[in-house]
């Protein structure tokens, strides 16, 4: 395993970038449609210079952490911080998570989140959440991980609604047990 997971730079903009779509393109056929993920490729000089400016004007309390192949590829990121709906119980927040298909299982997934725990206690949040689509595979990891399911949402996406369901850490102290 060459992966090494470290704190995302600017210059990984358009790796981080790639991932994200690319990881869509895979993860959500049959949950959106076809159509919006075939024209994804599409929004990619649009969606880095966004990127460049997130990561450009850090905040104190969000964090982006990368897996980046022993080639320098990145091939997986996460990004969270404060819970973003005023939840009473949970604090944080996992916002974002993916990596390209031929690297999950692996468990980049688990060091990813470890790093984002990590962060978030350092900054005074011990509860986490994170929203993710009904159909998504990826609700099977949350559920290893510990993630207890919490309620339903609906979102919109490009004029589709999708159902999405939160699952969530009373602790995240735990999700750090057995890391290296």
């Amino acid at each position: 395993m060459g992966e090494i997971i470290r704190a995302a730079r600017v210059e990984d903009a358009p790796g981080i970038t790639t991932v994200h779509i690319k990881s869509w393109q895979t993860t959500y056929r049959g949950i959106v449609s076809d159509d919006y993920l075939d024209n994804l490729d599409k929004e990619y000089e649009q969606r880095v210079p966004r990127r460049v400016r997130a990561l450009s004007e850090p905040r104190e309390d969000r964090f982006t952490f990368v897996a980046q192949a022993g080639d320098g590829q990145i091939v997986g990121f996460i990004h969270g911080g404060p819970e973003r709906e005023n939840d009473p119980l949970y604090r944080g927040e996992l916002y974002a998570i993916y990596l390209l298909q031929e690297y999950q299982g692996r468990g980049l997934g688990t060091r990813l989140t470890r790093a984002l725990v990590k962060e978030l206690l350092r900054v005074g949040l011990d509860t986490m959440l994170v929203w993710v689509a009904v159909g998504n595979p990826a609700r099977a990891f949350y559920r290893a991980l510990g993630g207890q399911f919490v309620r339903t949402k609906q979102d919109e996406i490009r004029g589709v609604t999708l159902q999405e369901e939160a699952y969530g850490w009373r602790d995240i102290r735990p999700l750090l047990k057995g890391a290296e």
